[in-house]
């Protein structure tokens, strides 16, 4: 088992199917959401593979320390840290602040063994997708708050927060 990082922690919004995206974009848009994602990341790291980073409407994202990492040994983009391995990140991540992993599928693969606390939306539909989150395993997480049953205004869709740390 890798090194759990005490100030790791991941943000997602997964399907019912715990899908997250397809065709690099996300699958819905729920306003609230994405507020929340606003406000638990801003004056923090974000990491990102370069997939993710390249899919946002806003590039870097403001108020916060960007981190993409990536293969490519070319990728440069103005105001953002760049690492081309899980070494090299896990070397960059900040010791005194909380760290957000925020995406892709493969990342959040990748990194799951290290974080140690996880921001979930969970959104009460399957979705048809090319990206999905690992399934959180019981015996590693334990939810510490669940938010009530919320219904987007606009899409309808059904929706809850989970906060989880590792057990």
């Amino acid at each position: 088992m890798q090194n759990i990082i005490p100030n790791l922690s991941l943000i997602v919004a997964v399907a019912q199917n715990w899908a997250i995206g397809k065709d690099n974009q996300l699958l819905w848009h729920i306003s609230d959401d994405l507020k929340r994602f606003k406000a638990l990341t801003t004056g923090h790291s974000v990491i990102m593979g370069r997939k993710t980073f390249e899919s946002l409407p806003k590039k870097p994202l403001p108020n916060r320390q960007n981190i993409v990492i990536t293969s490519s040994p070319d990728f440069e983009y103005e105001g953002v840290v760049v690492v081309n391995s899980i070494d090299q990140l896990i070397e960059t991540i900040p010791t005194d602040q909380e760290t957000f992993l925020i995406g892709g599928a493969l990342l959040y693969s990748q990194l799951l063994p290290y974080v140690a606390k996880m921001y979930v939306t969970k959104v009460y539909k399957d979705f048809d997708a090319d990206a999905f989150f690992p399934e959180i395993k019981e015996q590693e997480f334990r939810a510490i708050n669940i938010s009530p049953r919320q219904t987007d205004e606009k899409s309808g869709l059904q929706y809850e927060y989970i906060d989880y740390v590792r057990v």
